[in-house]
């Protein structure tokens, strides 16, 4: 069998865990294993369709009172528990930072290798896995051998297809819990108070770097004409104050896959392409020729953006292409 750990919030399975199953499905399909599920919480039980559509055949329900908030070292017991029980091929959990966390505990618990990041599984005696290293700048290619093979799978980088199934059964699944399990739990989520479409789900995503020079207005109001548009920032921006951390895009921030990413004001260094390399296409506008960003983007405009930027604005106005 082929566990998958499913994280979940509101009864709607997180894009990553539906991105998890599909490369999970792959391998269990290679090894002529079946496909499980684990999830936590009281509506766990709730998603047992979304995760069957994507191949899982049973949906282990952990529905513990005292589990209920996340808990790593406790997620991990059960994980273990879990796959032991059934004698697991592998675990293979979204490649977010509890899906990471969880997954590290489980593999000390085991005391076998985690592998990080993966993008791509060949089934033989081991298993040929492909990941991606140093925030992406590096793709490696290597064997994982274990008696239960872990490992994360890289967001945003396997594209989610249902397999057509019908709801996975669902099964309740108690783990045996021990002293200390609990001794690091979530107390309290604190929701952000900036209001629109998270980076992370946005069709069009506009970012402003240092270039800006901490006004966002002319982006802000750009983003107001586009349907499901947000924008971010870089880290320079971040560290000057200009914007929350919640906004920035890079190895230390949001990872994006927007159909187009204009980046605005931002020189593309390394850590911030790693964050935008899943985007679709890439607007660079940038005063300078040489900067790294008008490299690799796909088009490029030489300007300044305070320019720039308002009249694209005026111009979608214009249109009335907001509609």
């Amino acid at each position: 069998m082929v566990l998958t750990l499913v994280e979940h919030d509101n009864g709607e399975v997180d894009d990553v865990s539906l991105q998890a199953l599909t490369l999970a499905r792959d391998v269990a399909d290679d090894t002529g294993e079946s496909l499980e599920a684990i999830a936590f919480g009281p509506e766990a039980e709730g998603i047992a369709e979304q995760v069957g559509a994507y191949g899982a055949a049973v949906l282990n329900v952990v529905d513990e009172g005292e589990l209920d908030d996340y808990a790593p070292e406790a997620y991990a017991r059960a994980v273990v528990q879990c796959a032991e029980a059934a004698d697991t091929e592998a675990v293979i959990a979204p490649g977010t930072d509890r899906g990471a966390e969880t997954l590290s505990h489980a593999a000390a618990k085991l005391d076998e290798t985690m592998a990080a990041e993966v993008t791509d599984v060949e089934v033989g005696d081991t298993y040929g896995i492909t990941r991606q290293r140093w925030g992406g700048t590096l793709i490696e290619h290597a064997e994982l051998t274990a008696d239960t093979n872990l490992l994360t799978v890289a967001a945003n980088e396997v594209s989610p297809t249902e397999s057509g199934d019908g709801a996975a059964d669902v099964s309740a699944f108690s783990p045996d819990l021990e002293d200390g399990d609990l001794r690091v739990q979530l107390s309290r989520v604190q929701e952000s108070d900036i209001e629109g479409v998270p980076l992370g789900e946005a069709r069009v995503v506009i970012g402003g770097g240092r270039g800006t020079d901490g006004d966002y207005s002319a982006l802000e109001e750009l983003a107001e004409q586009i349907p499901n548009a947000a924008v971010g920032s870089s880290r320079a921006a971040v560290n000057e104050g200009w914007r929350p951390h919640d906004d920035q895009i890079g190895q230390t921030g949001n990872k994006i896959s927007p159909e187009i990413y204009i980046a605005a004001g931002i020189s593309g260094a390394v850590q911030h392409m790693v964050g935008c390399k899943g985007a679709e296409n890439i607007l660079a506008v940038n005063t300078d020729p040489e900067a790294a960003i008008i490299q690799k983007a796909d088009w490029a405009v030489v300007a300044d953006l305070h320019e720039t930027i308002p009249e694209v604005t005026e111009e979608l106005q214009t249109r009335g292409l907001a509609d």
